[in-house]
């Protein structure tokens, strides 16, 4: 298929050569000329602007924009949509709020354009292993362009979730858990670094990996983390939360579900802009393993 890809940073620029190396082909664009060469040399076609990639896609188009959430996805949407034509598609893959996909599917539905949210996990090794995808919009458009969803996913490694916004609410309860997850790690590593028996807290990491209940491929980055710092040095305990955590914690409470570990994560992440904690430490190396963040020194 041909796709436009706008937006060409830790997961972009890898989901471009995911693309390529399934043989679609791929209008890049980013506001980074550098980025924008990169993906040409993996064999896309670059774009200086948004006018040029919508004119160098066929009728009818589609364009996959993996810039961050709220304004910056906000105004890309509203400016491709001026581009547009109708039966054009507008996917957003980045980790937009769910309330928001349904008003600007909404929107776009009155001048014929398209809408499909596309809550995409994988990060930083998404190009490697592939992208998990939980999509959202019209059943139609998304058999459409499932090649797209098959090439960028691991084998069974997409699906369709539902109308706008089903996509970003399982993607945004998807990373509910994952602060769950990754705050009961950090609490336990914490609490055997504080122990008597000096303990090898890396070698415990791949020790759990082995066959243990509680392995996972966050617990093996981890792991990794531990051994190329085991003290975690340089590192400051401040983790960052990015939205999708507090949204779920909002959707428990409209929705009168208890949740009281999600919760907790988040208000430990809170806490962590205010202490000096190992757990912490912790958290914000694993968020770098799995996402590429930066580490906060």
């Amino acid at each position: 298929m041909e796709i436009g890809m706008i937006g060409l940073g830790k997961m972009g620029g890898n989901m471009v050569t995911r693309l390529i190396q399934g043989g679609h082909k791929v209008v890049a664009y980013d506001r980074s000329p550098d980025a924008v060469k990169a993906a040409a040399a993996q064999g896309a076609v670059g774009a200086n602007t948004l006018e040029e990639l919508v004119q160098k896609l066929k009728p009818p188009r589609a364009a996959w924009v993996m810039v961050p959430s709220g304004a910056p996805t906000e105004d890309t949407v509203k400016a491709l949509a001026k581009l547009m034509q109708p039966n054009d598609i507008i996917i957003d893959g980045g980790n937009s709020k769910y309330t928001d996909d349904a008003r600007r599917a909404g929107e776009l539905a009155k001048i014929g354009i398209q809408y499909m949210d596309a809550g995409t996990s994988g990060g930083v090794w998404g190009l490697k292993i592939g992208y998990c995808l939980m999509v959202g919009g019209e059943k139609k458009t998304f058999d459409h362009l499932e090649p797209i969803y098959k090439t960028l996913a691991p084998e069974n490694g997409y699906a369709y979730m539902g109308s706008h916004g089903a996509g970003h609410f399982v993607k945004m309860i998807h990373n509910g858990v994952e602060y769950a997850m990754m705050q009961s790690y950090a609490e336990g590593f914490d609490i055997m670094k504080a122990s008597a028996y000096n303990l090898d807290i890396a070698k415990i990491a791949d020790l759990w990996m082995q066959g243990s209940v509680v392995r996972s491929w966050l617990l093996e980055l981890g792991a990794t983390a531990l051994k190329e710092n085991p003290k975690l040095e340089g590192i400051k305990p401040f983790v960052n939360d990015s939205g999708e955590g507090r949204w779920t914690v909002e959707a428990a409470v409209e929705l009168a579900v208890p949740a009281p570990a999600i919760t907790a994560a988040l208000f430990a992440r809170f806490e962590s802009r205010q202490s000096d904690s190992f757990a912490m430490k912790y958290l914000n190396a694993l968020r770098n393993q799995f996402g590429g963040h930066t580490i906060v020194k």
